[in-house]
């Protein structure tokens, strides 16, 4: 009799065992299905979204494509610099040619820009980004070296702003534009929005300094790919309004921080000038310029120590232009 009793006992044991093992495998197999689901389902919603923001995207840049026979009536909603939208307004393009460009800079070309071992080079150090907490180091470089250089400026409001724009030009140095927001998102969304950006800081600098810029950096270079606008239409803009554009042959790579020590960086440019008559330098003195006055005045010496002869921006400068001027009409 006690034997019947230990062996249900042991049976009801196994029973149990067997139950228990069974709904750890149910349990598994649904814990493991929720997790697949979930993952099915977050890799869906991330592959809907790709789609919904490349088609958005698309949707973005056919509304600010122009037709190219100017036939079409485009519609956008229009940025303005302040970063605020005004409500959706209508861009009627021009269905007439363009006049012809007034004046129209001659950008030299790159077969007649090699030096001769006879030349003298002619080099141009030219700023963008500016003015920051790096240009009056900058400028105080300049001003030992007795070197005059271009800046091609933003627009900011403030004391110390306006004092470094005012002391650019008082030491002799040019004072050219690139950008009054230095937002490429918001300039390059509509012929009217570069338009926009060009005039007010224009105006804007000539009511600071008293001296009207004359001279133009677009943001990217003329040569960019992130304008939602043809080119032709900016470049036949600052035609009309009689601004010259410079880009560069010789980007000088201050910005890369990390990548290149000063010396690297003043050894690449040098081994640049040497090819040209004409150099026109990129350099930067924005923000995250940490490195440029230190480039600078080592670039000098070097520049200097090479018979190099170190110029201003003026109207005797030779354009360098990666999109010349006088072929758009």
């Amino acid at each position: 009799m006690q034997e019947k009793d230990t062996e249900s006992v042991n049976e009801q044991r196994r029973r149990r065992s067997r139950i228990s093992r069974m709904k750890n495998m149910i349990v598994l197999i649904l814990g493991g299905w929720v997790v697949l689901s979930m993952i099915l389902i977050i890799t869906l919603f991330l592959i809907v979204f790709d789609m919904h923001r490349e088609m958005s995207q698309m949707f973005q840049n056919d509304k600010v494509t122009v037709n190219q026979n100017g036939q079409n009536t485009v519609a956008e909603t229009e940025v303005f610099g302040n970063g605020t939208e005004s409500s959706e307004v209508l861009l009627q393009p021009d269905t007439d040619d363009y006049e012809p460009a007034i004046p129209a800079a001659s950008g030299i070309s790159e077969e007649d820009n090699v030096a001769k071992v006879t030349d003298k080079h002619k080099v141009y150090l030219t700023f963008e980004d500016g003015p920051s907490k790096y240009t009056e180091d900058i400028l105080n470089v300049l001003d030992e070296k007795n070197v005059k250089a271009t800046f091609f400026v933003t627009g900011q409001d403030g004391d110390a702003a306006t004092d470094l724009y005012k002391r650019i030009i008082e030491e002799g140095h040019t004072l050219g534009m690139h950008t009054y927001s230095n937002k490429y998102s918001t300039i390059y969304q509509s012929e009217e929005n570069f338009k926009e950006d060009v005039g007010k800081l224009r105006t804007y600098l000539g009511d600071v300094t008293g001296v009207e810029p004359i001279y133009y950096r677009f943001p990217g270079g003329s040569s960019n790919q992130i304008t939602n606008v043809p080119m032709e239409s900016l470049i036949h803009y600052l035609n009309q309004e009689g601004l010259i554009y410079y880009d560069w042959n010789i980007a000088s790579g201050d910005l890369a921080t990390n990548a290149y020590t000063v010396d690297e960086i003043v050894a690449n440019i040098v081994d640049d000038v040497v090819k040209y008559k004409t150099s026109v330098v990129q350099l930067h003195d924005g923000t995250d310029a940490v490195k440029t006055a230190e480039v600078v005045e080592k670039l000098i010496d070097d520049l200097l120590a090479m018979n190099a002869e170190i110029l201003p921006i003026d109207k005797e400068t030779s354009v360098i232009q990666s999109v010349k001027a006088n072929t758009i009409e």
